[in-house]
């Protein structure tokens, strides 16, 4: 059995061995791997450092498949892909083992780590049961103490060690597992321990793939099993393919039929931000174990964890890393989003925030909706030059020219819709306007002011044969431009029309008296003692305030206190010109482009941070209440960010009569999500709540349970008058259900005649709460500390729930009320989670389950509610097998245990047992099925018209 790398310090003349090392790969005679003609001198012989306990695996120019070309898989593994890998790296010849997880972390991991007080059943078993934050600190941990051991011998030579993941905070949940890591960033150029991409773990399989060989659910005893106890060979990876599960790098991205170089995955994760896990595990069938699968039943978040989950990892730098994004389009520069929504929320008490800016590298607009919750950069791919964008005020649209400030020339102004496409494009027929601002004039209308040339303001005569103008936008359609002012003072005008500001070399104001304005009347003057100034910009919030830059002159540095480089400060200046505030730079950074965040009124900014080489790589958010940055996006050149921040409106509820009756705490109210990633299925209950807040006085018809409610049954299906949504939630134990019914559902949705709930008898070993056992999220506190509201529900909670943060699949859960469609598939081969004698020793935990059903079909009873619980189809070939479904129960005794479901029936005749599975004998196809135990939305819309048509015999009165 392989040492760990860092188990002694006396051990390091074994952790690097300048000299031939011996390597003879074979590929298994049994194998299923996709790319078993890979030949063995792929990892061969080599002169290199030599890691204890991993193998190398050599570049070449031979591809290595990725996804599959065979009818049925998922869509996500479809169509097949090649991928060179043209450097080489070192694997893990195991999966990490529990001991050395603990040792490392111990050591270099962070003290609230769950592993500091992990004790280990055995520590040559792997580890698991961890997210995919868990590995990454792991990953970090070990390359600092690889670096450390090397430091400590002389007589090894100096390598370049760093970790490869940066972040700014680390966010625990109450267990001490990391689910989230806010600024996380991949740095596949650094030499650092790190997860292997897919490809790379795809690439190992051809030296250590035999699935016979595996430990799988028909040998294991669905218990993991110490690493390398199958027969392997020591110049070979083991357990690919079985024991457990495993993290790889990659977001989950899509595949093209094309040949790609060092492919590191897709840019972000999506809607859902989802990752891969890579191999089978002691609880997959052998049937179903292959190269090319990249999930497990559920989606799979960074914040997943699960007993048959871990990893191992790879060393060594990518230096030519490509990213590829949903439409194909690759690239070996991506612009990565650093902060979450509830991240922004501490320094703007917004979470309706979106921010814009140019890729410098593209030429192309680019933007980030922080309203889905999501953090996936966007960008709108266009054949012109985009400069200065700006967000509208209503956060819709974005005005941009086609020349930088302090170039002169023609410029072209456009306007388009802030969406995928950059629909509802239109261009201002003009000869030149640059710098676009949008305004509210006094009137209401919202106007675009613009100068007719950006370029340098420091000779007064030069300067003033330029203008400023303004058009009015609405409709979608620009007016008549008029001309307001000489000169170009494209920095900004303040919201009474008395000052105008700009700064392209010089910093020159035009000043108004108090009666007047200065497009009738006002005085130019040259502010900051004359002394070089840019990036020029006024607060909208009536203050007039102007933020700008300089170039480490007199009057700052006598104002700072100290000397300091071009644009290391960000200096703010009130409607005199006289310096009130600065904000410094981060350490290595100096700013550029600042802006003032549009839509709001706050205390926000945003600018871009150059690196000492001049790079833009960051765009950051700057807090003059704090004096301190948040950084936001990172790539390799990032310009002219433009932040929208949506007002916040009251958070009080008042009354005529009584004036104000309640206020909500902004920070809790409605926040049952927070993009910390502490249960990946939080969203969907997110967006649960919103509908439940929502069509709490409206619903007539309401579906619980599990995933298989949620993807089995449509909300928008059923007949008039019936009016359902669906609250069911994926990984949602019975426990859960019945904590939402009892406090939130029963109490406030008065208008119930229906509720349907899965019957999952199947799954009832389990006696956890789910997402509700958690305290991540302060929006359900909230609510418990005052009672669920069963008094009084503030009226606006719904908004505040509305607002709260989310993800971009929250618009499509909105449209269906809550139903989310599988793909058809097919039912698959019969897999099987857990063993099916669990109920030997679960069956009190059983029974304490089905005493759940029955009470909510007592209180359904008490308030005239019919409660119809539905047996969902699952895989008609269990009936093949002894096992009732995916989560066994043995099939000998499913037949009593449902009918002792159907009894309840009896005593409260409002209940109905829907056995829609049958024991596997029904008519839901093939192409009904998405997995074995979920339907497609083929499958859903059988199950709704016959849950529909069951509704209808029952002659519910819906009108009272």
């Amino acid at each position: 059995m392989c040492m760990h790398l860092f188990s002694s310090e006396k051990a390091l003349n074994k952790i690097i061995l300048f000299a031939f090392f011996p390597f003879f790969f074979w590929n298994c005679s049994n194998s299923t791997s996709e790319n078993d003609d890979m030949v063995p001198e792929e990892i061969s012989e080599t002169a290199h450092a030599t890691i204890e306990g991993m193998l190398l695996v050599k570049g070449s120019d031979k591809a290595v498949l990725l996804g599959t070309n065979d009818k049925g898989a998922l869509e996500s593994e479809t169509p097949q892909m090649k991928v060179i890998l043209d450097y080489d790296y070192w694997m893990d010849r195991h999966e990490t083992t529990c001991g050395e997880f603990v040792s490392t972390m111990e050591k270099y991991g962070p003290k609230k780590s769950f592993a500091n007080s992990l004790k280990c059943e055995n520590d040559s078993l792997p580890i698991a049961d961890v997210t995919y934050y868990d590995a990454v600190l792991f990953a970090n941990a070990r390359s600092k103490d690889f670096a450390e051991a090397l430091a400590k011998d002389s007589s090894l030579p100096k390598i370049e060690i760093d970790t490869v993941y940066d972040y700014a905070q680390i966010v625990f949940d109450e267990e001490g597992h990391c689910t989230n890591l806010s600024g996380f960033m991949f740095h596949p150029e650094r030499n650092g321990f790190r997860l292997p991409t897919e490809a790379e773990w795809v690439k190992a399989t051809a030296v250590g793939w035999d699935v016979s060989k595996s430990w799988n659910n028909g040998n294991s005893g669905f218990v993991a099993h110490e690493v390398c106890t199958k027969e392997s060979s020591d110049t070979a990876f083991c357990d690919l393919a079985g024991n457990v599960m495993e993290w790889v790098y990659d977001w989950l991205g899509e595949f093209r039929d094309t040949t790609v170089t060092d492919y590191v995955g897709a840019p972000d994760g999506g809607e859902l931000n989802e990752r891969i896990l890579k191999g089978g595990a002691f609880n997959t069938d052998v049937s179903v174990i292959n190269t090319y699968s990249r999930s497990d039943v559920y989606t799979v978040t960074s914040s997943t964890r699960a007993d048959y989950v871990g990893f191992r990892l790879a060393y060594g730098a990518i230096a030519n890393p490509l990213w590829m994004n949903s439409d194909g389009k690759a690239s070996e520069s991506i612009v990565t989003a650093l902060a979450s929504s509830y991240d922004i929320y501490q320094y703007t008490k917004s979470y309706n925030v979106k921010l814009a800016f140019r890729n410098d590298v593209t030429g192309n607009l680019a933007y980030i909706d922080y309203t889905g919750g999501t953090q996936t950069v966007t960008e709108i791919p266009d054949t012109m030059e985009v400069y200065h964008p700006e967000i509208s005020l209503d956060g819709e649209r974005v005005a941009f020219c086609t020349k930088p400030e302090g170039v002169s020339g023609k410029s072209a102004l456009y306007v388009r819709n802030l969406d995928e496409t950059g629909s509802g494009f239109v261009k201002l027929d003009v000869e030149s306007a640059a710098i676009p601002r949008w305004r509210v004039l006094a009137d209401g209308d919202t106007v675009i002011t613009y100068v007719t040339d950006a370029g340098s303001n420091k000779t007064e005569s030069e300067w003033k044969g330029y203008s400023t103008w303004q058009v009015s936008f609405a409709g979608g359609k620009f007016g008549t431009p008029q001309k307001i002012l000489d000169g170009s003072f494209h920095g900004g005008i303040s919201k009474d029309n008395r000052l105008a500001v700009t700064g392209a070399r010089l910093l020159r104001a035009r000043i108004a008296d108090e009666n007047e304005n200065i497009t009738d009347k006002g005085m130019d003057t040259v502010w900051y003692n004359g002394e070089q100034a840019c990036n020029a910009s006024m607060a909208q919030d009536g203050s007039k305030r102007t933020a700008f830059l300089d170039f480490g002159g007199k009057t700052g540095s006598e104002y700072i206190g100290e000397k300091y480089d071009t644009h290391q400060y960000l200096l703010i200046a009130d409607s005199t010109g006289t310096l009130t505030q600065y904000v410094a730079a981060p350490e290595g950074y100096t700013f550029d482009h600042t802006e003032w965040a549009v839509g709001s009124s706050n205390e926000n900014l945003v600018a871009t941070l150059a690196n000492i080489n001049g790079a833009h790589k960051r765009v950051t958010l700057v807090n003059l209440a704090e004096g301190i940055t948040a950084d936001l996006a990172e790539g390799d050149e990032l310009w002219h960010p433009s932040l929208w921040i949506e007002a916040v409106s009251s958070d009080s509820e008042t009354s005529p009569a009584d004036g104000i009756i309640f206020k909500l705490d902004p920070d809790s109210a409605g926040m049952y999500y927070n993009n910390s990633g502490a249960y990946e299925w939080a969203h969907v209950w997110r967006y649960n709540m919103e509908f439940l807040w929502c069509y709490k006085d409206s619903a007539n018809v309401a579906i619980l349970g599990s995933s298989r409610t949620y993807f089995g049954v449509i909300p928008l299906n059923f007949s008039q008058p019936i009016f359902a949504v669906n609250l069911a939630a994926t990984s949602n134990p019975i426990k859960g259900t019945e904590y939402f019914f009892n406090n939130y559902v029963i109490p406030h949705m008065k208008k119930l005649k229906v509720i349907i709930t899965s019957i999952d008898n199947d799954i009832w070993y389990r006696e956890d709460l789910g997402i509700f056992s958690y305290d991540s999220y302060v929006g359900y506190v909230y609510d418990a500390h005052h009672d669920f509201w069963k008094d009084k529900v503030p009226s606006n909670l719904a908004r505040f729930t509305y607002n709260s943060p989310g993800t971009a699949a929250g618009n499509n859960l909105r449209k269906t009320r809550g139903f989310t469609g599988l793909s058809p598939n097919s039912w698959s081969t019969p897999t099987f989670r857990k063993d099916s004698v669990w109920m030997k020793n679960k069956s009190s935990v059983y029974y304490s389950n089905l005493n759940i059903i029955k009470e909510m079909a007592e209180k359904c009873h008490e308030r005239n509610i019919i409660l119809i619980g539905v047996i969902v189809p699952q895989n008609p070939k269990y009936k093949e097998t002894g096992a009732f479904g995916r989560y066994g129960l043995l099939r000998s005794e499913a037949p009593a245990l449902i009918q002792e479901v159907a009894d309840i029936s009896k005593e409260y005749p409002n209940f109905i047992l829907m056995d829609e599975n049958k024991m596997g004998y029904h008519d839901y196809t093939d192409e009904m099925a998405n997995n074995p135990d979920h339907l497609s939305y083929l499958g859903a819309e059988q199950l709704t018209r016959r849950l529909d048509s069951l509704i209808r015999t029952l002659n519910i009165d819906f009108k009272n």
